[in-house]
């Protein structure tokens, strides 16, 4: 077993020595003792140990003990932080507003989505469409499928007439789920459960049912066995879900991980998109006003993502990265869809474009340096108009149905909490529709965006956001957060518990890294595989930015991340030890040799490679991978992992064995802790309970390990050993 002690402060100035003794004593923490097995895989002639693969069985009795052990000693050290309660209820004060989604039309009712403040899950309501948004009632509510909140809401859609709905839950955070069908107007269930469903959609055939992806049900533990053949079905209103017809995939000499089906509007067609990795898609198109009529090929390749967007009639419109990285929009006829015949009609632009359609139009809603700017357009391509937003941010919901006058979009940045704006398709006319009440004042912050140097020279944008008058002394307690993977941008959006953060003085700082969505596929590219270490090296050079203007120091810097941002903090920490104080990599890809292994992982090849392609790919991956570059005798920042023991995406195990090696090998007074969640999987559906607690200790963690004794909002400054 393994003895580690906390530096404190010095309590005499607050409370007096006495007291700091007491401290001092009740937060030692004892390591579990984690065994060690013999076990090496041969990797092109490199023996490689991995003594805690054990760890990888999440049914053995052995793993749960030591996940019960970790969790014991996790949580007496976290118990003990002195100001850990007082951000747990300043969390939740601030947490308990009304939140109110966009409102959306089906059938005869207006839904939205509403969460009184403190509730677990957003509630569904509705009302006679024209009659008063006041006389909604509840028709769904998630918070009755289980008193802890625990079983949360996936998707919900609604047949063409509005009658009939069919809507997912996740149970325990799994990625699994179950689909319940019911009759919309009386609310009652109306067919048996349909089960063991994985990365799916909803997506109605007129009234008569829907189509639905997943996987055969994996031999073994469901939460870690591989499953990499995705399949569509469609599921007739009346039948048995074993009699669910089998659409697309399943053949045994193609197999597809991600495979989804959906209806045009008008329920003309049936688009499937079939995709070997998390990039790139196949699409195939089916004319459902034909029963007779086969599938026609629109891309036979997966060099390109690309999806309908709308049609009119045969006429096709597709949001393309195809001979664009970022993105243009496309028509075609139905009747002879390949791309020698498409046709620009949105071209391609120096900015990233996501699309929407409604009310006749195209909203092309352009990111520029990580922020929004919306151009409104006819199907001819013609500009209507800019679309005025309420200032510099994030605005996203621009799409409708078609024969819609009206939509409602959102509007957030890192200080503006969440509005939501009624916009006239035919006028222009932007009206605000419904702004939060919430304790917390905008105008008292401030958010800028700089450019910062990379190692390779390359700029990288970086937000940065803190109270207004910020003292730049190098003492700021500071969260540095990014991401850079999967094509995935990172865009200015208000959070509570960032909100909580700044209230105490502390930084948020936000990197735009290669791997990312940011600036196209070219900015992706950049950080996938043998081309992952841009990423972290734009990480570093982010936290040495916020170094070299004195917005904080090493003593003061926490590095944040989650899922391949977990991966991002693990090998920073690795390789830049003494880039930071503390490091919180949550739900992590850690054990980059084996992660294809689990699950979907597979999947996710195109940006990582695997250790199995070639030699080269395998040197590499093992040169960063976290678990497999912790060193003896090194003194790595404080380390708090977090993840979930029902985390069937990226599987517990990784964090498990990054926190074993850590902990074995750590020197100096830096804790490694890992904070194992029950019921808990990758983020999704986590009830609003169990997301301040979780915030409240890595708060509390990284205040205290930056050597606050009192939170800093209370002391003014910072004040260390």
């Amino acid at each position: 077993m393994k003895l580690s002690m906390y530096p404190i402060v010095a309590l005499c100035l607050f409370t007096g020595c006495k007291e700091e003794t007491k401290i001092k004593e009740s937060i030692k923490v004892t390591y579990p003792k984690t065994t060690k097995v013999d076990t090496i895989t041969d990797y092109f002639g490199t023996q490689v140990k991995d003594p805690y693969r054990w760890l990888e069985d999440d049914m053995s009795e052995e793993t749960g003990a030591w996940v019960k052990a970790e969790n014991k000693a996790t949580y007496g050290y976290l118990d003990n932080i002195p100001f850990r309660n007082e951000l747990k209820e300043r969390l939740t004060e601030l947490w308990n507003y009304e939140k109110v989604g966009s409102p959306f039309k089906e059938g005869d009712y207006t839904y939205f989505y509403k969460n009184d403040g403190l509730q677990n899950q957003y509630v569904i309501y509705r009302y006679k469409t024209g009659d008063d948004p006041e006389t909604a009632t509840v028709f769904l509510d998630p918070n009755t499928f289980k008193e802890d909140g625990t079983i949360s809401l996936g998707g919900l859609s609604f047949s063409d007439s509005g009658k009939m709905a069919a809507y997912s839950i996740s149970e325990g955070g799994s990625d699994w789920r179950k689909i319940l069908i019911i009759n919309a107007e009386t609310n009652k269930i109306v067919e048996d459960t349909l089960i063991d469903i994985k990365f799916s959609g909803i997506s109605w055939k007129s009234n008569d049912g829907f189509y639905y992806s997943s996987y055969d049900k994996p031999k073994g533990s469901e939460l870690s066995a591989k499953t990499d053949q995705h399949k569509l079905f469609y599921h007739k209103l009346g039948t048995k879900q074993k009699d669910d017809v089998l659409i697309y995939g399943g053949t045994a000499s193609e197999k597809h991980r991600y495979v989804a089906g959906y209806t045009s509007e008008d329920n003309t067609y049936l688009m499937v998109s079939a995709s070997v990795s998390t990039s790139g898609n196949k699409l195939f198109i089916k004319d459902l006003s034909n029963p007779k009529s086969n599938f026609i090929t629109i891309l036979d390749d997966t060099n390109s993502d690309t999806n309908l967007l709308h049609n009119e009639g045969s006429t096709l419109y597709l949001l393309t990265n195809r001979n664009a990285p970022n993105k243009r929009v496309v028509k075609v006829d139905a009747s002879n869809p390949n791309p020698e015949n498409w046709v620009d009609v949105i071209p391609e632009t120096e900015n990233v474009l996501s699309a929407g359609s409604g009310g006749g139009y195209i909203f092309a809603n352009y990111m520029v340096d990580a922020v929004s700017k919306v151009m409104q357009y006819d199907f001819n391509g013609k500009l209507i108009r800019e679309i005025k937003l309420p200032g510099v941010g994030s605005a996203g919901g621009f799409g409708s149905k078609k024969d819609e006058t009206e939509l409602y979009y959102s509007f957030t940045n890192y200080v503006t909490p969440g509005s939501i704006y009624k916009f006239d398709m035919k006028t222009g006319d932007s009206q605000l529709y419904r702004k939060p009440d919430i304790d917390f004042d905008p105008e008292a912050y401030e958010s800028n965006q700089i450019f910062y140097t990379s190692k390779d020279r390359t700029k990288v944008p970086l937000i940065i956001t803190h109270k207004k008058g910020l003292k730049l002394d190098g003492k700021n307690p500071t969260i540095l957060y990014g991401y850079g993977g999967f094509n995935i941008s990172l865009t200015p959006s208000f959070s509570i518990a960032n909100a909580v953060w700044m209230e105490q003085g502390g930084v948020y700082a936000v990197a735009n890294l290669r791997g990312g969505g940011e600036y196209g596929k070219k900015w992706h590219d950049a950080g996938t595989q043998l081309k992952k270490q841009n990423v972290f090296d734009d990480f570093i050079a982010a936290g040495e930015y916020l170094i070299n203007e004195k917005y904080t120091s090493s003593d003061y810097l926490a590095i944040r991340g989650g899922s391949n941002g977990g991966l991002l903090v693990g090998a920073t920490m690795t390789q830049r030890p003494d880039l930071a104080k503390v490091a919180l990599p949550a739900v992590g890809v850690l054990d980059m040799l084996r992660y294809h292994t689990f699950t979907a992982g597979a999947g996710w090849a195109y940006d990582y490679g695997t250790a199995e392609d070639s030699k080269e790919m395998f040197e590499y991956l093992k040169g960063y991978s976290p678990v497999h570059n912790v060193k003896a005798n090194t003194q790595y920042p404080a380390t708090l992992i977090t993840t979930g023991d029902h985390d069937d995406r990226v599987v517990p195990a990784h964090s498990f064995k990054f926190a074993a090696e850590l902990q074995d090998k750590q020197t100096g007074e830096n804790p490694v802790l890992i904070r194992i969640e029950t019921d808990a999987g990758h983020g999704a559906g986590t009830p609003v309970s169990k997301t301040i607690e979780q915030y409240a200790d890595i708060y509390g963690f990284t205040l205290y390990n930056m050597g606050f004794q009192v939170l800093p909002k209370k002391v003014g400054s910072t004040l260390k050993q």
